[in-house]
């Protein structure tokens, strides 16, 4: 399809446009570290960050396998993987428990941190945020680059903890004391936390500086027409997303300084009346609750600091693919601005069990259960775009719509576990590993899929190969349902044990383990097909030639195929009209630098949804 659309020039050209026309001429091409490395161009540090997030979660991945072979199959004799991981492998040919906790605890911090959030928000809001709102770049080009390499130095230092000798940090992905405030309080503590904790402080720098940046850009660079309430919806999410982030990182920042300082400095923030071996240590005074209010307070918002951008890409896709104009775009605004107020006032819930006056758990209840109400608007609005639509079942469409799904699916569970009562009998089960990878992880997978692959041919001017994303899709979708599913009956099943086989009762799990396992290892080999997928066709893939082939209105698809750092090579096209113009006065799509009609005009379309009175001023000052 070709690109139905026109770009009027105006009078709007700020001063920072011809600031980047000149600096893209006489700096970005001067050598490959400073245009590919160290490059202040958003669509380059987004690929960084894409690129970074996929080795990260091929590894994340990886660890699940590991871990998945010792749930499944406790008995089975695993000294083939001696070479591999060494003396994590026990001469009994067992996996040493010391390490299967290490394994959880990576797999976790890995794929909320290094992948969902930075992979997921550092990949589309770099890459989304300037295009869509009509920005020759973001408001500060260094410090993008910086946020970027703060973030893949975190990596490092990550990294480098699991080739510690005594082992990367083995006490959860949420690392509470005293476990993980004690050098002797286990082989992962004593080394393995402070490279974790030092992680955790560069990435919290890497996320705030992107925010700052992300924020700003939303705010002051939006191109000449671009209003807040025509900003497609990926943009509102990812602005969300930002300020989210710049309130409750610094939190588990502060979290983490002090646990670094009870670790080395014998301070006792956290620390009060704790025995090792008998032996009184002479801390006293601090609180391990304390350290679970800062860790929950980013902990909860956390969450929706990984579903917002994949609930703002997937309105995108979905009314993109079923060319219709997204159902309720005013509510789902405003559904985002609820998520985002009540993601701060429920932390709480994670922490029925520390003993919290049970008055308190209630209030905590009841904001729990409202912040379902903006959710299910968005679901509801989702399901009512898609109907009747000419729908496209394409990768990303099939991706966005199993987001949906899986976020129905997780988020149905979240109602029981957000009653205290409840939520003590089911605490720290398989239950909650269920519930929070089906609504947090897999449908947040699900929407950087839909995701990368719409977006893949204006990123890397080649399409991903549809018949290996069809197969990724299903691959994927089966699997993680005959994984997770089957998780909410081993409700009575602890987390966090290598192995439940000293226990009678449960017993009856173990070929439920074994099945879930088997499925786990497929789905990981799903992944690998997308992964070959994805780098094959960067070099190799069908090339793409029209500049608009999904038929889109927003502004990213008016760029040329191979945009230089500046984006647009003139001036920034005109923005007149709301992001979801699909299907209207017999068109299949209306770009949004297309300006209004005369017969819009004479029937009051007024180029956004919700704002009439723009016509009438329009009008007024014609005359």
């Amino acid at each position: 399809m070709s690109l139905e659309t026109t770009v009027h020039e105006h009078q709007h050209v700020e001063t920072h446009v011809h600031g980047h026309e000149h600096h893209d001429e006489h700096h970005h091409k001067e050598t490959f570290i400073t245009k590919y490395i160290f490059s202040q161009d958003h669509k380059t540090i987004s690929k960084q960050f894409l690129i970074t997030g996929i080795i990260w979660a091929v590894i994340g991945g990886l660890l699940s396998v590991l871990f998945r072979i010792q749930l499944g199959f406790p008995d089975a004799n695993i000294m083939w993987l001696k070479p591999l991981l060494g003396k994590w492998i026990t001469a009994e040919g067992q996996l040493a428990p010391e390490f299967y906790n290490a394994l959880i605890t990576m797999h976790g911090t890995i794929l909320v941190f290094f992948v969902l959030t930075a992979g997921l928000s550092g990949t589309f809001a770099n890459y989304l945020i300037p295009l869509m709102c009509g920005a020759r770049d973001m408001a500060s080009g260094f410090l993008n680059m910086l946020s970027y390499w703060f973030f893949f130095l975190s990596s490092i230092v990550m990294g480098i903890s699991f080739f510690l000798a005594t082992g990367p940090a083995s006490g959860g992905w949420t690392a509470y004391p005293p476990l993980n405030d004690l050098h002797q309080a286990a082989t992962g503590s004593i080394a393995g936390v402070d490279y974790w904790l030092v992680s955790m402080a560069l990435f919290i720098v890497s996320v705030l500086l992107g925010g700052l940046n992300y924020v700003t850009t939303v705010i002051n660079m939006r191109t000449k027409g671009m209003k807040m309430f025509r900003l497609p919806l990926p943009v509102w999410a990812l602005l969300l997303t930002a300020v989210i982030g710049i309130l409750s990182f610094p939190v588990l920042l502060s979290a983490a300084v002090l646990m670094l300082f009870d670790r080395n400095l014998d301070t006792s923030f956290y620390l009060d009346q704790i025995y090792i071996g008998g032996e009184a240590l002479a801390n006293s005074g601090g609180s391990p609750i304390l350290y679970q209010h800062l860790f929950w307070f980013l902990g909860h918002p956390e969450v929706y600091i990984i579903i917002l951008p994949a609930m703002g890409i997937v309105s995108e896709v979905l009314a993109v693919h079923s060319r219709k104009p997204i159902f309720g775009y005013t509510a789902m605004i405003y559904s985002l601005l609820a998520i985002t107020v009540l993601s701060f006032i429920v932390w709480a819930h994670h922490m029925f069990m520390t003993g919290m006056n049970p008055f308190i758990g209630s209030i905590f209840v009841i904001f729990t259960l409202i912040i379902a109400v903006p959710s299910a608007v968005k679901v509801f609005n989702w399901i009512t775009t898609l109907w009747k639509g000419n729908i496209r079942l394409n990768p990303q469409m099939l991706f966005a719509i199993g987001f949906v799904s899986m976020f129905i699916s997780g988020g149905v569970t979240g109602i029981f576990l957000g009653n205290s009562a409840i939520d003590v009998e089911l605490h720290d089960t398989y239950f909650i590993v269920a519930h929070f990878h089906l609504v947090m992880g897999v449908a947040a997978f699900f929407g950087m899929f839909a995701g990368i692959y719409h977006w893949f041919p204006k990123m890397f001017g080649r399409f991903m190969n549809p018949t290996l994303g069809f197969i990724h899709f299903w691959g994927t979708i089966i699997c993680a349902y005959l994984i997770f599913f089957p998780m909410h009956f081993e409700y009575m099943l602890p987390r966090r044990y290598p192995t439940h086989a000293g226990f009678e009762t449960f017993g009856m799990f173990g070929e439920l383990n074994q099945f879930i396992s088997v499925f786990a290892f497929i789905s990981f080999a799903c992944q690998l097909i997308f992964v070959f997928n994805f780098f094959y066709s960067i070099w190799y893939g069908r090339k793409a030639r029209e500049l608009n082939p999904w038929g889109a209105t927003t502004l990213e698809w008016t760029t040329p195929l191979r945009p230089k750092h500046g984006n647009w090579p003139g001036e920034i096209p005109e923005v007149h009209r709301w992001a979801y113009d699909y299907s209207k006065h017999g068109r299949d799509f209306i770009p949004q630098t297309e300006p209004l009609s005369q017969y819009e005009i004479e029937h009051g379309e007024h180029g956004d949804e919700g704002d009439s009175a723009i016509i009438q001023k329009e009008k007024k000052d014609d005359h």
